[in-house]
């Protein structure tokens, strides 16, 4: 189990040191998980203790928002002062975001359907 955590914390060190030495506009923690993933995907063994490991983390994902929580109220006199512009940004850009995905969504799915409608393809009789 050691070693599962081990290759996490790893990962995560090692994709902050290239963004750092790099320079790259991605979060250390970003490339921590597509390096994991390369590692992932070039070892064709049994990964149970990893797989304990991260359900045991995303069992208790709660406890990793108490540093954020504490840090908000840590900068109570920013967030008295910009409060309402953060909420008011925050709440655009996630609608925003929502709206965006679906108008994506809709056009690949139109775009799917005009290049194999469903039940349409080769072959297939409806």
């Amino acid at each position: 189990m050691v070693g599962a955590i081990s290759l996490l914390f790893v990962c995560e060190f090692v994709g902050d040191v290239v963004a750092r030495v790099v320079g790259l506009p991605l979060p250390g923690s970003v490339l921590g998980m597509v390096i994991l993933l390369l590692w992932l995907a070039s070892l064709k063994r049994e990964r149970e203790t990893l797989s304990q490991v991260t359900s045991w983390l995303t069992a208790h994902l709660s406890v990793m928002f108490v540093p954020a929580a504490v840090g908000l109220v840590a900068q109570g006199p920013v967030l008295s002062r910009y409060g309402i512009g953060l909420v008011v940004a925050t709440t655009v850009s996630t609608l925003l975001t929502l709206v965006v995905t679906v108008l994506v969504f809709h056009w690949a799915l139109a775009l799917g359907e005009r290049r194999a409608p469903l039940g349409r393809e080769k072959g297939v009789v409806a």
